[in-house]
């Protein structure tokens, strides 16, 4: 009775302890109203995604997949690509709109669903600005290279040639010192400036629409309709769609990475004007208005040159010169390279501002999160990330960075979208008692068939932890159906004229189950926290950008989910030895239960002492303990 062991009892690592553990949440410190000055126009924003978002798409992606992938129907897989981009959009906008903050998909994750989720979101993200980064310097190292007569691709092939399945042929070396000096840049507190960003976006703009404009004096539509006979070996079968609908579906895979960036646009909302109409409106313009850029450029090009004589590493400069305009090819590449420049600061930006982000809340090494005193900076992480892009830019080709990137950032779309319907329909724990709109007060626990709480018959309108519970349910087979599903697609991609009545029933049965999920979800209440920007059609359209994701992921070939895969290996292994221990929630929990214990231990005593008057002056003895 004295001193009892109650008080530092050690918990038991049970599936509910686990649980805790991986879903808390990092409470809104500053909920005051913002700092920041509102003083961005949807027209602000708009620029701003377009700045961030157009780079190495439309200078070297058209070519490439137009030649690999999909032949003139590129022009669909951009098509494609766009409205994926959009859906994805939508739901980023919810889900910043749901913190009012400054921040990315990180931040967002970590304050509504928990620790792991924001761990993995964060580590894609990392692997995202990374690769992103590193695909844009290898875009303008390419395209210097193209530029100069191609000595660099030359001499390092010769004398440094890289013999393993897998990687680039050499090691670019050029690239590699590049990425370091950006890196030293923003490291010692370089600063973009917007006049710049936008001077950097309207030239980007004018090298598109001078390639499309000049273009369009040396386009034959026959192009599109080259005979097979007139086709070389290897590059399909002619006409518009040479590799067919499994390649469309394979360049939009590829393409998608072209509108990665926009999500810019949500992370500035807490400076927009007005972020209800001013973000939607901003997401959907911007990548329309991309989608148009590489709509045009991918048209131009493939109506000017046969897709199989595109140059994959440098198509537009290549393209004037095969027509012999050697001034536009010379324009194009010069401007090509202060557009790449503007985009890789603006890709390597985001970077150790998230590594620091993750190190300051312990999921990584501190030290990667120190603050220079020089600079001001977070000199460590910055110079380290730097050299992870490096080091990817040196040692892998484009298309595979490309690919590598373009997994990373679907996951992470697909985990926002999902996201985004777990807190559409998280129970409501402030309204405590639980009223129906005909004023009827719930009673969670009285019997009631399993098929009428799944549908919702009983015309429940306040979220419960039950409702709740069947929607994550829901979503998480909702999104495993989706892997089956796209599996199911892949027969009539492949060859649609072997298509049997068997495999016509296999995909309306295989569709049943991905409506009757999102039909329980919709069937459930709503949470009722209100919110500037909500995605529409809920759950369809964020289901819809699901599968949509998850079916371009399961396009990508298998070495990319190799490299994937060992990505969140080592990520899971940080998680896991380093970041579960060393996390500031954890931290700030034993920090609570201990001074809970000595709470509880010092009230244990105050009654023991009262009791021992009775009986003598016996004093119990009380054993402090931390929780560990």
């Amino acid at each position: 009775k004295y001193g009892s062991w109650t008080c530092f009892r050690m918990p038991g690592w049970s599936v509910t302890n686990v649980f805790r553990v991986l879903t808390r949440k990092k409470p809104l410190e500053d909920s005051n109203e913002s700092k920041l000055a509102k003083v961005l126009s949807a027209f602000d924003l708009t620029a701003l995604g377009i700045g961030s978002t157009l780079g190495v798409g439309v200078y070297v992606l058209a070519g490439e997949v137009s030649k690999q992938y999909a032949g003139p129907a590129v022009v669909i897989s951009f098509l494609i690509a766009a409205i994926a981009s959009i859906f994805a959009g939508l739901c980023y906008a919810e889900f910043g709109a749901r913190v009012p903050k400054a921040g990315s998909a990180y931040i967002y994750s970590y304050v509504t669903i928990g620790e792991f989720i924001a761990f993995l979101i964060g580590w894609n993200l990392i692997l995202e600005y990374a690769i992103g980064s590193a695909s844009v310097v290898k875009g303008l190292s390419t395209y210097l290279d193209q530029l100069c007569g191609n000595p660099m691709s030359s001499f390092l092939g010769t004398h440094l040639p890289i013999n393993i399945h897998g990687l680039g042929a050499y090691p670019d070396l050029f690239a590699f010192v590049v990425t370091i000096l950006f890196s030293l840049a923003i490291a010692v507190g370089a600063k973009e400036s917007t006049r710049v960003n936008n001077v950097f976006t309207m030239l980007n703009l004018g090298v598109v629409l001078f390639v499309i404009i000049a273009g369009l004096f040396k386009i034959s539509s026959s192009n599109w309709t080259i005979p097979k006979s007139d086709v070389p070996e290897g590059y399909g079968n002619g006409g518009f769609m040479p590799y067919g609908v499994s390649g469309i579906i394979k360049g939009a895979a590829v393409c998608f990475y072209g509108f990665i960036g926009f999500d810019c646009i949500a992370t500035a909302g807490e400076e927009a004007k007005n972020p209800k109409k001013s973000i939607p409106f901003a997401v959907i313009v911007s990548l329309a208005m991309i989608f148009l850029a590489y709509f045009g450029v991918s048209t131009v090009l493939t109506m000017m040159l046969p897709y199989f004589e595109q140059d994959e590493k440098a198509p537009l400069p290549h393209v004037f010169r095969i027509n012999g305009w050697y001034v536009a090819e010379y324009v194009v590449s010069i401007g090509a390279m202060f557009g790449l420049c503007s985009s890789m600061m603006g890709a390597m930006f985001p970077l150790p501002r998230i590594v620091f982000a993750m190190s300051n809340d312990g999921l990584l090494f501190r030290f990667l999160g120190e603050i220079s005193e020089k600079y001001k900076t977070p000199f460590k992480g910055t110079m380290l990330t730097g050299l992870l892009t490096g080091i990817l830019a040196a040692i892998f080709n484009l298309s595979q960075l490309v690919n590598m990137m373009s997994i990373g950032t679907l996951l992470a779309y697909s985990m926002v979208a999902s996201c985004v319907l777990l807190l559409r329909y998280e129970s409501d724990d402030r309204r405590e008692s639980r009223i129906v709109g005909n004023g009827r007060t719930i009673d969670e626990d009285r019997p009631c068939a399993l098929w009428r709480r799944v549908f919702n018959l009983n015309g429940q309108t306040v979220p419960t932890k039950q409702t709740s519970r069947i929607v994550t349910l829901s979503v998480a087979l909702f999104s495993a159906w989706c892997m089956v599903f796209s599996q199911i697609l892949t027969k009539f991609e492949e060859d649609v004229a072997s298509v049997t009545s068997f495999d016509c029933l296999q995909l309306v049965l295989g569709t049943l189950p991905l409506i009757l999920f999102l039909l329980i979800i919709s069937r459930q209440p709503t949470s009722g926290v209100k919110l500037s920007f909500k995605v529409p059609l809920v759950p369809w359209l964020p289901g819809i950008s699901i599968l949509i994701n998850i079916y371009l992921m399961i396009k990508l070939d298998i070495l990319t989910w190799v490299r994937f895969s060992i990505w969140i290996a080592i990520g899971l292994s940080i998680f896991l030895t380093y970041g579960i221990r060393h996390s500031r929630l954890r931290q700030r929990e034993q920090r609570n239960n201990s001074m809970a214990i000595m709470r509880d231990c010092s009230n244990s005593a105050l009654l023991g002492g009262q009791e021992s008057s009775k009986y003598g002056n016996e004093v119990p003895l009380i054993l402090m303990h931390s929780s560990s």
